[in-house]
C-alpha cells in the first residue's frame, strides 16, 4: 500500500527479503560464471583475472561505495521529515557528483594499470585491467539510482539491475574467454602461432592466450555494468520515483544545491574510505601473496613444493616464475566462495539503513533496539550455518566446483580458515551500516584502518613462511574481520546505549547442528557411494532441511518477523504451533 506521499516503501524484512533474493540470484549467476570460467582459463587465467580485480576494487569502492549509502540515508531522512523537494534535489546533485567520480576512477585505473602489473610481477593481467576500467563509470551511474531507490525503501530496482548485470556478465564473459581460447587454438593448429607469436607447444600457446582470455571474461563484466545502468535510467524515466505532486507542492523548499552536495560529500567520504580499506585488503593479498611466494621459490622452495607435490601442473613446475600466479589463482577460487556469504548479508545492511535511520531520528529506543536485534539475528541465521557448512565440506565442495585436479586440494586447505573469516565479515557489514545510520560513519573508517594494518602485517609476515604461504593470507583475512566485527559491535552498543540480546547463541547452536548433519551425511554417503560428486549436493540439501527444522523448534524466528516477509502469512499458517523465541 502506498504512503501518503505516493511512495510504496518496503519494511526492513520485506526489503531485506527482496535484496537477499536478488543477491542470491546474483551469487548463483556469479558462481555459474566463475566456476565455468575457472574450467575454461583454469588457475593461471584466474590469477590474471583476479589481479585485475584487486586493483579495480579499491578504485571502484572509492568511486561508488560511499555515495549510495549517503544518498539512501539523506533520502530516507528527507522522507521521514516530509522534505520531498529536498529528496529530489539529492538525486539531481548526485548525478553530477557520480559522473565526475566515475570519469576520474576510470582514468585512474587506465593510468595506473601498467605500473601496477609491473609492481606485482604479473604483466599478463594488463589486458584485463584495461577492459575493466570503463565499468567504473557505468557502476557509478548505476549507484545513483540504487542509492536513491533504497532510500525510498524500494529495493526492487537494485535487485533487478543486479540480476541483469550478472546475466550479461555470465553470458558475454564466458563467451569472450571461450572465443579467445578457441581462436588461439585454431591459429596454433594452422600456423603454429598465437596472435602472431610463435609457440613450440599447445601448452606454451595457451599460456600466451590466457591473458587475453581473462580480458575476454572482463569484457562481459564491463558490458553488464553498462546494461545495469541503462535499465535503471530507463526505469526512472518511464516510471519515476513515486513522489506525489501534492506532497512535493506542500514540501518545504530544499537547501541550496551546494549545501546538499557538501552534506553528500561529508557523509560519503568516510564510508567510501572505509570501503576502500576493505578492498585494499584484497590488494594486499594480490601484492604480498605473489611477491612473497616468489621470494620463497628463490630462497627456500623445498617445503612449498613438497606441500603441493602432485598438485602443481607440470607446465608451472617447468616455468617456476608462473607458480605465484597459479597459487594466487587457487587462493582466488577460495576467496570466491568466501565472498558469497558477506555479499548476501550486505543486503541486510542496505535494507536496514533507512529503517535504523528512521528509528534513530524518531528518538524511540525500543524501536531502535528492535531494528538492531532483527538485523543481527537475521544475519546470524544466514552467515553461521553457511560458514560452518563451507568449512566442514571444504574438500568435497572444492572438488565439486573446481574439478578433481591438483588445484582443488589446495583450495580445500585454505577454505576452512576463509569460511570462519566469512562469518565475521558477514556480521561486520550490517554493523557498519547501523553505525552509519546512527550518525557515526567515522567509526567504521577508524576500525577498518586498524584492521587493514593488522591484515597487512599478518599477510606479509605469514605468506613469507614456506610452510604457510597462501594460508598466511587466509589467516590475515580471518584476523582482520574478527577485529572488525568485535570492534563494530562494541562501538554500536556505546553509540546507542543499547545492547542487543539473544541474537548469536541460539543461531550458533542451530548452525553447529546443521554443520554436524552435513558432515555426518557426507561421511555416511562416501562409504556407500565413494567418488560420486552428487553426494555433496545431497549432504548440503539434508543439512538445509535439518537447519530449517532447528529454526522451527528452537523458535528462532518471531511471528511478526515472518508475517512481514513476502508470503509470510502462508508460512505462519503452516507454523501455527511453532514455539516463539523469548
Amino acid at each position: 500500500m502506498k504512503g501518503k506521499n505516493g511512495v510504496r516503501p518496503h519494511g526492513f524484512l520485506r526489503g531485506a527479503a527482496i535484496l537477499t533474493a536478488g543477491v542470491l540470484v546474483v551469487k548463483v549467476l556469479g558462481a555459474v560464471f566463475k566456476i565455468p570460467l575457472n574450467w575454461i582459463i583454469q588457475e593461471d587465467g584466474m590469477g590474471y583475472f583476479t589481479t585485475a580485480y584487486s586493483f579495480y576494487s579499491p578504485i571502484y569502492s572509492l568511486a561508488t561505495a560511499g555515495f549510495p549509502i549517503a544518498i539512501s540515508r539523506m533520502v530516507s531522512a528527507g522522507i521521514a521529515r516530509g522534505r520531498f523537494r529536498e529528496v529530489r534535489q539529492v538525486h539531481r546533485v548526485s548525478v553530477f557528483l557520480f559522473l565526475l567520480t566515475g570519469l576520474l576512477g576510470t582514468a585512474l585505473m587506465l593510468l595506473g594499470a601498467g605500473w601496477y602489473v609491473e609492481a606485482v610481477g604479473n604483466p599478463g593481467a594488463l589486458p584485463a585491467m584495461v577492459l575493466l576500467a570503463p565499468s567504473i563509470l557505468f557502476s557509478c551511474l548505476s549507484a545513483i539510482y540504487r542509492g536513491y531507490y533504497e532510500g525510498l525503501r524500494n529495493m526492487t530496482p537494485t535487485a533487478v539491475s543486479q540480476i541483469l548485470e550478472a546475466l550479461c556478465r555470465l553470458g558475454l564473459g564466458l563467451f569472450g574467454s571461450f572465443w579467445v581460447l578457441q581462436t588461439a587454438q585454431e591459429e596454433y593448429a594452422a600456423l603454429g602461432t598465437v596472435f602472431g607469436q610463435e609457440a613450440s607447444s599447445w601448452e606454451q600457446a595457451r599460456a600466451v592466450a590466457l591473458p587475453w582470455a581473462a580480458a575476454g571474461a572482463v569484457a562481459g563484466v564491463t558490458a553488464g555494468a553498462a546494461v545495469s545502468f541503462l535499465f535503471l535510467l530507463l526505469r526512472h524515466k518511464l516510471r519515476g520515483d513515486g513522489l506525489g505532486k501534492e506532497s512535493l507542492t506542500a514540501s518545504p523548499a530544499p537547501r541550496k544545491a551546494r549545501s546538499t552536495a557538501a552534506r553528500l560529500l561529508k557523509t560519503a567520504l568516510p564510508i567510501g574510505l572505509g570501503a576502500v580499506a576493505v578492498n585494499i585488503a584484497g590488494l594486499v593479498d594480490t601484492t604480498f601473496l605473489q611477491g612473497r611466494v616468489g621470494e620463497i621459490l628463490v630462497q627456500r622452495p623445498g617445503p612449498l613444493l613438497e606441500m603441493y607435490r602432485g598438485m602443481i601442473p607440470d607446465y608451472n613446475l617447468q616455468h617456476m616464475e608462473t607458480i605465484p600466479n597459479f597459487l594466487f589463482g587457487c587462493y582466488a577460487n577460495a576467496h570466491t566462495l568466501f565472498m558469497v556469504i558477506p555479499a548476501v548479508t550486505q543486503a541486510f545492511g542496505v535494507s536496514a539503513l533507512p529503517n535504523v535511520t528512521t528509528a534513530w531520528a524518531s528518538g524511540n529506543p525500543r524501536r531502535l533496539k528492535g531494528s538492531m536485534e532483527t538485523v543481527l539475528r537475521m544475519t546470524s541465521l544466514f552467515s553461521l550455518p553457511a560458514g560452518i557448512g563451507l568449512a566442514v565440506l571444504a574438500g568435497p565442495l572444492s572438488s565439486l566446483l573446481f574439478g578433481s585436479g591438483g588445484a582443488a586440494p589446495i583450495v580445500a586447505r585454505v577454505l576452512p580458515v576463509m569460511a570462519a573469516g566469512a562469518v565475521f565479515a558477514s556480521m561486520s557489514t550490517p554493523l557498519q551500516s547501523m553505525l552509519q545510520a546512527v550518525g557515526r560513519a567515522d567509526i567504521p573508517v577508524k576500525l577498518l584502518a586498524a584492521a587493514l594494518l593488522l591484515k597487512t602485517f599478518l599477510s606479509y609476515w605469514l605468506t613469507g613462511i614456506p610452510e604457510l604461504n597462501i594460508m598466511g593470507a587466509a589467516i590475515g583475512t580471518l584476523a582482520c574481520y574478527l577485529f572488525m566485527m568485535v570492534g563494530s559491535l562494541i562501538a554500536l552498543c556505546r553509540a546507542t546505549g543499547l545492547v542487543p540480546r539473544q541474537v548469536f547463541w541460539k543461531p550458533l547452536a542451530a548452525a553447529a547442528l546443521c554443520g554436524a548433519a552435513a558432515w555426518g551425511c557426507q561421511r555416511f554417503l562416501e562409504n556407500l557411494l565413494p567418488g560420486h560428486s552428487v553426494i555433496t549436493l545431497v549432504s548440503v540439501s539434508v543439512a538445509a532441511v535439518f537447519y530449517a527444522v532447528c529454526l522451527v523448534f528452537m523458535g528462532l524466528l518471531k511471528s511478526e518477523e515472518i508475517a512481514r516477509l513476502p508470503g509470510g502469512q502462508k508460512i505462519l499458517k503452516i507454523l501455527e504451533k511453532r514455539p516463539e523465541s523469548e
